[in-house]
C-alpha cells in the first residue's frame, strides 16, 4: 500500500518515516507555498535516507489567510494549524492509499482531531495514520539519537522544509521583519542529514 507522509526534513516526521516504512510504500512528501525553496532541504534529506520524494505546491491563499490569522492572534498556532490541515487535504487527493504525519502525543501545533481525521478518511477513502500519537518528546528524543545524525538549533538558523518558514517570509513581506518576532516564538528546530549507521 502507498502512504504518503507530510515531511520536513526534521526528526519527527523522519522517525515517522521509519516506523511506517514495514508496513507501507513510503513516500515523504513535502508541501510548500511556492514562496522559497526551502522543499529541497527535505528533499536532500530523503535521498540520504533512501526514501522516495515528491514536494507539491500549496494554495497560496492559503498561507496568506494563516499569516493574516497569525497577526490578528498574536501567535502562529492557528495559522500552522490551518496550514496543516490544507497539506493533508492535498496529499490525501493524490494517488495514495493512507497519508500520515509526524505529530507526537504532546504537540500543541498542528493537531488534528479525531473528528478532522475521520472527516479526511471519509471523504478521500484513504486512511490518516499517526504513528507518533503515543510517543512523548521524551522517547522521540531517545529513539532519535540512537538512529540518525541530526542538526538542531534557533528554528531562525536550522535547514527546514516545514511551513514555518515561507510564513516567516510572508509575514515578513506583508508586515516587516519585527512582525515575525512578535508573532514567532523563540523554539528549537530540527534537521535530519542521514542515519548513524547504514541502513
Amino acid at each position: 500500500m502507498e502512504l504518503g507522509l507530510l515531511y520536513s526534513g526534521g526528526k519527527d516526521s523522519t522517525l515517522a518515516a521509519l516506523l511506517l516504512n514495514d508496513f507501507y510504500d513510503v513516500t515523504l512528501v513535502t508541501a510548500h507555498f511556492g514562496v522559497a525553496d526551502d522543499w529541497k532541504h527535505a528533499r536532500d534529506t530523503a535521498e540520504a535516507t533512501g526514501f522516495d520524494f515528491e514536494a507539491v505546491e500549496l494554495d497560496r491563499d492559503v498561507a496568506t489567510t494563516a499569516v493574516e490569522q497569525m497577526v490578528e492572534n498574536g501567535y502562529p498556532r492557528n495559522g500552522i494549524q490551518q496550514v496543516h490541515l490544507h497539506a493533508l487535504e492535498t496529499v490525501a487527493s493524490m494517488r495514495f492509499d493512507a497519508v500520515a504525519d509526524g505529530t507526537r502525543r504532546d504537540d500543541r501545533v498542528p493537531t488534528v482531531s479525531r473528528a478532522q481525521a475521520q472527516s479526511l478518511e471519509d471523504r478521500y477513502e484513504i486512511d490518516y495514520i499517526v504513528p507518533l500519537s503515543g510517543f512523548g518528546r521524551g522517547a522521540v528524543d531517545s529513539l532519535v539519537r540512537a538512529n540518525l545524525d541530526v542538526e538542531s538549533g534557533p528554528s531562525d538558523e536550522i535547514r527546514k522544509a516545514d511551513y514555518e518558514g515561507e510564513l516567516r517570509s510572508l509575514l515578513a513581506d506583508e508586515h516587516g521583519a519585527d512582525a515575525v518576532n512578535d508573532v514567532f516564538p523563540a523554539h528549537e528546530q530540527t534537521y535530519v542529514t542521514g542515519f548513524l549507521t547504514p541502513r
